[in-house]
């Protein structure tokens, strides 16, 4: 430090509790440095406004750096998101890190410490993606003025201090089913994703609320939860098929749950659309690659990831948000797995 930083030295050494070297060594990253004794420091540090020459230099001459968590990993999802961020962030001068973390592992990251290390390293904010996230991890970061944005939320999100993106899930969930109604299939199962993934439970309102309105009684043996992923979708569909009367149409909460439909479905001899109607639910590109081409509803993925990104970079600057949550259109788009009901299987 600069004789002209002398004063801050000791000002924050006094705040802190400890020596001025010891508030020297925490500004110049030495990491022999307790912990907590560093924490108190940086505490003392942000209360007098002070950076270090490495944190200005970062913050006015480098591009901004914005982390992206995935946590569910659906890898067509996560890429079409990915994508998205991606493209807006070459065109506003941003660099992405990109980490992935499951649900176990987030819960257990000290998050005090991780927004800590973003706050030294310069990051503008931070990104979410299928992920549950707590209050004390979006307090953490916002005390550090690190702006957090979630995309599809595993968890309701804490009040305050965050932005969510999400699609109109509840009624992409109820085109979806409305769509396998209009071919004549009553006997119309949904398999979803986390239990308490906001998502999947909009998805799954929809659903219900579709049937209601056809004066269809819901069946809980028709109602499956479990993760996004092919593994769900296998065993819930062996599950509905063993039924003694089993669907003649499923609503898959994901493309990837879809997947293991049509697994199960070629392992039992059963032809889709001809025996079994599916639509899955995200119109990833997995759509199109699958035999028969999946009907699916489509979420803006790419647009939802621009919107994030948008997000962060406007909470960063201090900006007021139109909305705390960002909600973007859903499409059913029909492809070649439905067809309508010639007879009821038995």
């Amino acid at each position: 430090m600069t004789s002209r930083s002398t004063p801050v030295l000791a000002t924050v050494a006094e705040l802190a509790g400890v020596s001025a070297p010891t508030v020297s060594k925490v500004i110049n990253g030495r990491d022999d440095v307790a912990e907590a004794t560093r924490m108190r420091v940086q505490a003392a540090l942000d209360q007098v406004g002070y950076r270090s020459p490495s944190q200005r230099r970062i913050r006015s001459t480098g591009p901004a750096m914005v982390d992206l968590v995935i946590g569910v990993h659906d890898g067509a999802y996560s890429m079409e998101v990915l994508r998205g961020i991606l493209d807006y962030a070459v065109t506003v001068d941003v660099d992405v890190v990109v980490s992935s973390h499951t649900p176990n592992k987030l819960s257990r990251v000290d998050h005090e410490e991780w927004a800590q290390r973003m706050k030294e390293s310069g990051r503008t904010g931070i990104i979410f993606v299928t992920s549950q996230v707590s209050s004390d991890q979006v307090r953490a970061f916002s005390q550090r003025g690190i702006a957090v944005v979630v995309i599809d939320p595993l968890n309701p999100p804490p009040p305050g201090g965050y932005a969510s993106v999400g699609a109109t899930n509840w009624a992409g969930g109820k085109a979806a089913t409305e769509h396998l109604l209009s071919l004549g299939h009553e006997r119309v199962a949904f398999l979803g994703g986390p239990v308490a993934a906001e998502c999947s439970i909009a998805r799954l309102h929809g659903y219900l609320a579709a049937l209601m309105s056809r004066g269809i009684a819901s069946r809980a043996d028709y109602v499956f939860d479990g993760g996004f992923n092919r593994e769900t979708g296998v065993a819930a569909t062996r599950a509905v098929l063993d039924l003694a009367e089993p669907p003649t149409a499923i609503f898959a909460a994901s493309d990837t749950i879809a997947l293991g439909v049509l697994e199960v479905a070629r392992e039992r001899g059963l032809r889709v659309p001809d025996d079994l109607s599916l639509v899955g639910f995200d119109s990833t590109p997995l759509a199109e690659q699958t035999l028969p081409r999946l009907t699916s509803v489509a979420q803006p993925l790419q647009e939802m990831g621009r919107a994030a990104l948008r997000g962060v970079l406007r909470l960063a600057r201090g900006e007021q948000l139109d909305s705390a949550h960002t909600e973007l259109a859903t499409e059913l788009v029909v492809r070649d797995s439905t067809a309508r009901l010639i007879s009821t299987r038995s």
